[in-house]
């Protein structure tokens, strides 16, 4: 094999340095075309293939996770295969296992990227050594600039042998990728026990059975964002619906990199090649979206390719204005939230508590200022239970609160701090909690930030974790559906 090697690179060697002398001597100015990669299929066909020899790259510990994903999850099983001699074995960890609590990463060739245009999905066969479910399955994910990451969501896996299929949104775009396979599998649906999965004959393939592709950027609907000069918005529900041979339908969820965007009033809002909405403006603009066709600038229309099936509209109402900027000492503050105070560890800001928590986030910043926002609002949590806070020093909770358009009629928001007991968990049966109600009044003010201050009064609070806000009137009306936070943070009053 490395005699092989050796002589292909010397032919190789040979025919660009004939091309070079070709071309210099045709004209010394002409540039040279570009090099063709491998458009090499495979990935794992009992063994890596054309991989490299560091190829491997578990998803290390962050600020939402500081284990980390298990180092040695992956590895090669010589008894276990759907075809050949063996496969690729994943062990997926128990939750309580210091070396990593969930398995993931991704398999990155080792060199040049392939071109994989000639495919329209990426193909294995898969088993489990249970009933699972796999949270995402996927491929371009490369560390760097991950342009092209394509992922499959919440994948069934039995003990059986198993075809799967992740298609391609628009293999045009990947002339040199690098990112071969990404997954992430947890153990939220074992009650934390561990379980082994396994992949094999991994490749891509032009099945040419797959119907086309039906983008979405807005979760299928026209979504309307109000904001202002200097916020900018991400595009983050971008989805791919495929007729699969089966007949059934498969959604996939691309980079925003797969997709052409415009801006039908730039002088508003103007959206880049990442899908982020920068407002520059007073006024409407709508955000649209194609995948596979390009942007003609001098028309502001796509040409070729298929228009997604929704549109974001952001209606600007001008400048920003800044909550008060806090002036306590910070040795009298716990932060939660807050861009002037250091914070302390938050689990979440917004717990997606299924199936009755109907509220979504929206945050943004402006000029490095970051702030919460929800929409569809009806209650929703800031958990920072690992570890928990001692607030026995403390007096007050301090947040800013912006209501946009209007402040409505049965406006009645209720606060309430969860202290987790004896034994540190929420819902361990040792909880206290404190309750506070705040009516609307002269003071909730629209399109303009006020500040809310609750006294802490409960007398166990040494272990708090907790704080939740509810819209408790929807039953009378809707309510408060949309508001930003800023600043949240304990604090003592001396």
């Amino acid at each position: 094999m490395k005699t092989h090697l050796i002589i292909k690179l010397k032919k190789i060697g040979f025919a660009i340095a004939s091309l070079i002398f070709i071309l210099a001597c045709q004209n010394e100015d002409e540039d040279l075309q570009d090099p063709k990669f491998s458009k090499t299929a495979a990935i794992f066909i009992d063994t890596p293939i054309a991989m490299g020899t560091n190829f491997y790259f578990p998803y290390g510990a962050g600020p939402d996770n500081p284990v980390g994903s298990k180092l040695n999850a992956w590895s090669v099983d010589q008894n276990e295969s759907y075809k050949g001699d063996s496969s690729m074995r994943f062990d997926v960890p128990s939750e309580n296992d210091t070396e990593g609590n969930y398995a993931g990463g991704i398999f990155r060739v080792d060199g040049v990227g392939r071109d994989l245009t000639g495919y329209d999905a990426l193909t294995f066969w898969a088993k489990a050594s249970q009933g699972v479910t796999i949270a995402e399955f996927g491929f371009g994910e490369d560390f760097y600039p991950n342009k092209y990451i394509t992922t499959l969501r919440n994948v069934s896996l039995g003990t059986a042998w198993t075809k799967y299929i992740i298609p391609i949104p628009d293999a045009s775009k990947l002339i040199q990728e690098k990112g071969m396979l990404r997954y992430a599998a947890n153990t939220n649906d074992t009650n934390g026990k561990g379980y082994t999965f396994w992949i094999d004959e991994l490749k891509f393939e032009k099945l040419g059975t797959i119907g086309k592709p039906k983008p979405t950027i807005a979760s299928g609907v026209n979504k309307k964002v109000q904001s202002f000069i200097g916020i900018t918005i991400p595009i983050t529900d971008i989805k791919v619906d495929f007729n699969m041979p089966t007949g059934l339908n498969l959604s996939v969820y691309p980079a925003p990199g797969y997709l052409a965007f415009k801006s039908s009033n730039p002088n508003v809002a103007t959206v880049n090649e990442s899908g982020l909405i920068n407002v520059v403006g007073t006024g409407e603009a709508v955000v649209t979206a194609n995948l596979g066709g390009v942007l003609n600038t001098n028309t502001n229309e796509f040409v070729g390719g298929v228009d997604a099936l929704d549109s974001v509209t952001i209606n600007s109402l001008g400048n920003f204005s800044l909550p008060p900027t806090p002036t306590r000492d910070p040795a009298n503050v716990i932060s939660v939230f807050s861009d002037f105070y250091p914070s302390i560890k938050v689990d979440f800001f917004n717990g997606y508590w299924q199936p009755y928590q109907t509220t979504l986030s929206a945050d943004f910043s402006v000029k490095g200022d970051n702030f919460l926002n929800y929409t569809n609002f009806n209650f929703v949590g800031h958990q920072f239970g690992n570890p928990t806070v001692n607030l026995n020093n403390m007096t007050h909770l301090h947040f800013n609160m912006y209501i946009p358009s209007s402040v409505p009629s049965n406006f009645d928001f209720l606060i309430t701090l969860v202290d987790f007991g004896p034994d540190g968990n929420n819902g361990g049966g040792d909880d206290t909690r404190q309750q506070l109600f705040v009516p609307n009044s002269s003071k909730i003010k629209a399109n303009q930030w006020i500040t809310i201050e609750v006294p802490i009064t409960m007398t166990t609070k040494n272990r708090v974790g907790l704080i939740i806000y509810e819209n408790i009137n929807i039953p009378r009306g809707p309510g408060l559906k949309n508001f930003y936070m800023d600043n949240v943070y304990f604090y003592r009053n001396n």
